[in-house]
């Protein structure tokens, strides 16, 4: 260490604004160079050097400082590792915070398609012949069996499986024809609002 970055040291240490203003300017451009190679950052290489000499102003200790060239690296190296430190938990937590916002989203979206689909299903069924509504009531809903639901309904096991099958074309034409609609009207929705 340089004897006058001795007696500078021990002047800073009494409050000396002067002695501080001559490390700075002989320093402040080392540590602004060796922080900008990690960080690759000139605002943030800048935060570091204030950082760096903020801490050497505080110092309670600094005639105690054998080699002040070690402490300024090691002192700007930990502040600049510090920052970058941050910088990636900031990343790590925006992208975790993008990544839920488009789940959210998708979520959001999932749930509207769910709930037309099943609004459109509902409305199939209602327009089904009374006879097509209770067969698929008792077999697709409740999950009777043929020859459960020909009992319950006093008709054939034949005339159930006819029933059903009826029911169902109608149901998938009926969906076809309408969640096309529903999909171009959700999506006008999504893009305009």
């Amino acid at each position: 260490m340089l004897s006058d970055d001795k007696d500078l040291l021990s002047r800073i240490s009494e409050g000396n604004k002067t002695a501080f203003s001559v490390l700075l300017n002989r320093y402040q451009a080392q540590v602004y160079t060796n922080a900008l190679k990690i960080i690759k950052s000139h605002e943030l290489a800048e935060e570091i050097v204030f950082t760096v000499f903020l801490k050497i102003w505080q110092h309670e200790h600094l005639n105690q400082i054998d080699s002040f060239g070690a402490y300024l690296r090691v002192t700007t190296r930990n502040q600049t590792l510090k920052v970058w430190r941050s910088l990636q938990i900031e990343e790590r937590r925006n992208l975790y915070l993008q990544v839920h916002h488009k789940l959210e989203d998708r979520n959001t979206e999932d749930s509207i398609l769910f709930n037309e689909t099943s609004r459109l299903l509902d409305e199939a069924v209602r327009k089904l012949s009374p006879q097509q509504e209770a067969v698929y009531q008792l077999c697709h809903v409740e999950g009777k069996k043929y020859e459960e639901a020909a009992a319950h309904l006093s008709l054939s096991k034949l005339t159930v499986k006819t029933h059903m099958q009826l029911a169902l074309r109608f149901i998938r034409k009926y969906m076809k024809a309408h969640t096309e609609i529903a999909l171009a009207l959700l999506y006008s929705h999504f893009i305009f609002f």
